[in-house]
């Protein structure tokens, strides 16, 4: 299954106040596996951008100055996440977001039966924890140490980790592969390949083999089988 993990900055925390998007950073993965597609873009927010916002993520409004805005970069977005499903931290905060800018550039909003909240999952698996990306990143075992400030694509890159470990880890369980296909991911090139599923062949003993089996059965001496015949 395709599902596009997903991270934003902004310039607040309120879209309905003023406050946009800066940065958006999307992984591909499939079958819980990255398979190293990305949509990472920044944005001119067309408003000053506030020291609080600036302090967590360093986007500056000089760095987003001959940034393009939103609404010219909102229909390759939609083509990269198409329909799949999105994973987000704090997910409600992210969507908020994102369709407030989608509907601000007169596209339909995503529908937020398509959210995953890996927020949720943490709190549903380890209640009275911490549940911050940093606090599962140590939790699970991930390298953050490149995590100097808060970026969408490296947040969004460790929440794919994140989601993985939290969704049962790399092996899900038997179900990985579907009815007629198998899926591999190109370590090189990230190129998501389905090969279809041979069937088994029958195979059945012969006549000859039979035989042998009965002539090599005959030269046993008091088999343990035959003894629990007996008795039933």
């Amino acid at each position: 299954m395709r599902e596009i993990v997903f991270d934003t900055e902004t310039t607040g925390l309120n879209p309905s106040g003023g406050d946009r998007i800066v940065e958006i950073g999307c992984v591909e993965v499939y079958n819980r596996i990255e398979t190293g597609r990305h949509f990472h873009a920044y944005f001119n927010p067309a408003r000053p951008m506030p020291s609080e916002a600036e302090a967590v993520h360093g986007l500056t409004n000089i760095f987003l100055s001959d940034k393009p805005f939103f609404d010219e970069l909102a229909d390759d977005l939609l083509a990269f996440i198409e329909d799949s499903p999105l994973v987000a931290h704090n997910a409600s905060f992210d969507f908020g977001f994102l369709n407030f800018e989608l509907e601000r550039s007169g596209r339909p909003p995503v529908s937020t039966s398509r959210m995953v909240d890996t927020l949720t999952l943490a709190r549903t698996r380890h209640p009275g924890a911490k549940h911050s990306l940093d606090a599962l990143c140590v939790r699970f075992g991930i390298d953050r140490s490149h995590r100097v400030k808060h970026g969408a694509l490296l947040d969004a890159q460790l929440l794919a980790q994140v989601y993985v470990e939290l969704t049962g880890g790399r092996q899900i369980g038997l179900g990985l592969v579907a009815d007629s296909e198998q899926i591999r991911v190109d370590a090189n090139t990230g190129v998501v390949k389905v090969r279809e599923l041979r069937i088994a062949r029958p195979h059945h003993a012969g006549a000859d083999e039979l035989e042998r089996h009965r002539a090599f059965i005959g030269k046993l001496t008091n088999p343990l089988w035959a003894r629990f015949a007996e008795v039933s």
